[in-house]
């Protein structure tokens, strides 16, 4: 009895180890196979409603657009410039465009075009061009709504920087030429905000001055924002420390009637304003933006905007209630960036990176992410007009297509490899490009 016994349980394990091996994900795939499955795969992921996270959809004289502006001259990768085949693919594939390259007096027809819709002023435009696109939903980053954007469509994601920068800014502005375009912009968003609020000077302690920002933010809530956007990783590190209420009270007390204040003070003021913000955002549920990644200028700092730098945040117990998400994928800090989202409050997208790199490496990046925390990771578009010509249109369609090919390709390779099944790859293609978001932001049907 006890051999039969022995027999049986090593025929078992036999038989476990041998599903196992037929299970077990395999390095290398067949050419071939990869292609079949991409071909297969493709056309039902055209299929899927696109949720976009992040975009500027706008008409390029609309200085509601950005809470900054793009330093003059500033280096272009080349993937966005105007030579680059793919925006006379995306002009022909949105309006027919006649012609084969971006020369003044073609790209002329390309801007008669959009100045005949925004002077039209109405919602269909826009409408339009996600319906051409199969995108259902999107988030736009925009200082204030414009009305040519259906709120049913088109969701507003308001900025908050600027209330970091309630001082005299003179040595802010100082720093390099890039914060010389970025800072009077965000005083100018501050002065709007304070406007909008009845509020006719900077109060006179830091409790007004907390009631001013926790009540901005909850009126722009009411006015349809579904989330608050940082760009702080433009001004200075992503790294935000946690100072008592007692110093931010006193550099208040000491700078808000005039003073320059120094480095070290103002650093300290904005770590404190910065956690008043995050603790609004969860009294009201707003899940709050950063961007985390690469950005614009010639003088912004990759150290600095290293999303590793809110880890302090990300991690703290205080905000587990709280929904972060890390704008931009933290391209080019990718791995590290998804590592971040092992907390079930954190989230990414792919937007920026969908059209700064091809779909070669956007497929690596996306098969590395879906390998690790697929049910965290959104598509965006990043989509923002580069010139009156080559408008947020033609980056629209660029990033749809760019991701569509990439997450398709990289589902096809891990299929190939045996990761999981053709009918899982497209969950994971639809949690992607729409399902993540829809929960995250209470859309899900």
């Amino acid at each position: 009895m006890t051999r039969i016994i022995r027999i049986g349980f090593v025929f078992v394990a036999v038989l476990a180890t041998g599903t196992s091996a037929r299970a077990q994900a395999k390095p290398l795939a067949s050419p071939q196979d990869v292609q079949k499955i991409y071909d297969k795969l493709l056309p039902q992921i055209d299929r899927i409603p696109i949720y976009d996270n992040h975009s500027h959809a706008t008409f390029p004289d609309d200085s509601d657009m950005d809470a900054q502006a793009a330093p003059p001259d500033e280096s272009s990768v080349l993937r966005l410039r105007d030579t680059n085949p793919e925006f006379i693919a995306a002009a022909k594939s949105l309006f027919g465009y006649p012609y084969d390259d971006f020369q003044p007096e073609h790209a002329k027809w390309l801007v008669e075009k959009e100045k005949a819709a925004e002077k039209d002023g109405g919602t269909a435009y826009w409408n339009s061009i996600l319906d051409k696109l199969n995108i259902e939903t999107c988030l736009a980053n925009r200082v204030a709504m414009a009305p040519y954007l259906d709120p049913k469509r088109f969701h507003w994601v308001f900025f908050v920087d600027s209330f970091l920068f309630p001082f005299n800014n003179r040595d802010q502005t100082g720093k390099n030429p890039d914060m010389g375009v970025y800072i009077p912009l965000q005083e100018k968003v501050l002065h709007r905000y304070m406007q909008q609020e009845n509020v006719t000077g900077l109060p006179a302690d830091l409790a007004g001055y907390e009631a001013f920002v926790r009540q901005t933010v909850a009126n722009n809530q009411k006015k349809g924002g579904v989330a608050m956007k940082f760009e702080a990783a433009y001004f200075r590190t992503l790294y935000f420390g946690d100072p008592p209420r007692e110093k931010a009270e006193a550099i208040y007390a000491k700078y808000h009637a005039g003073g320059v204040p120094s480095n070290d003070d103002y650093r300290t003021f904005q770590d404190y304003v910065f956690r008043v913000l995050i603790d609004q955002a969860s009294k009201l549920n707003l899940p709050a933006h950063f961007h985390s990644a690469v950005g614009i200028g010639d003088y912004f700092s990759l150290r600095n905007g290293n999303p590793l730098n809110l880890e302090n945040v990300l991690r703290d117990p205080r905000y587990a209630k709280n929904k972060f998400v890390l704008i931009h994928g933290g391209y080019p800090y990718t791995l590290e960036m998804i590592w971040l989202t092992a907390a079930k409050n954190v989230y990414t997208d792919s937007s920026l990176v969908g059209y700064y790199v091809y779909p070669s490496e956007l497929k690596n990046i996306l098969k590395q992410w879906i390998s690790l925390y697929p049910e965290r990771i959104m598509f965006g578009s990043d989509a923002f007009p580069f010139s009156d010509a080559l408008g947020a249109e033609e980056t629209f369609w660029l990033a749809a297509r760019s991701a569509r090919t990439a997450i398709a390709a990289a589902l096809a390779e891990l299929v190939a490899e045996g990761a999981f099944t053709e009918e899982k790859a497209l969950e994971f293609a639809r949690m992607y490009l729409h399902d993540n978001a829809a929960h995250l932001y209470g859309e899900t049907k």
